[in-house]
């Protein structure tokens, strides 16, 4: 049996039931290499968003101590001037502050990305639906 690679003598051969069989199992095996496409694209970007977010982690927590550190020499700090609770109260604040304006910055920055798709598997699916329409 020939394949459909064929020429359109050889498909023009074929009987319907055939052709329909042969598109069925071709249609088949594309989509399950679309599958595996998409999985392999999306395990690589997994590794690398879960490496890169390990280093992230790490970061914020010696960040986290070193705010901790300069939260308390600021205070100290404003202690010599103020008493010790206006003190607290005023660095409290300005913490408070960056955190909002970091958490929207944050929030602006993730809806801009947009959706994590697997953009390479996009574009075939794409291709293949051509394809498919030329053929039929």
């Amino acid at each position: 049996m020939s394949t459909a690679s064929g020429t359109s003598g050889d498909l023009r051969d074929r009987g319907t039931g055939e052709l329909v069989r042969t598109l069925s199992d071709q249609v088949s095996t594309l989509v399950r290499q679309e599958v595996a496409l998409a999985k392999a694209e999306l395990a690589e970007k997994g590794r690398k968003a879960g490496l890169g977010a390990g280093m992230l982690a790490g970061a914020a927590l010696a960040g986290l101590l070193m705010l901790g550190a300069l939260t308390a020499s600021l205070i100290i700090a404003l202690a010599l001037a103020l008493p010790a609770w206006a003190a607290a109260v005023i660095v409290t604040g300005f913490w408070g502050a960056v955190a909002g304006l970091l958490a929207l910055e944050g929030r602006n920055k993730l809806r801009a990305m947009g959706k994590p798709i697997p953009e390479k598997t996009v574009e075939t699916v794409k291709e293949d639906v051509q394809w498919l329409k030329d053929r039929t």
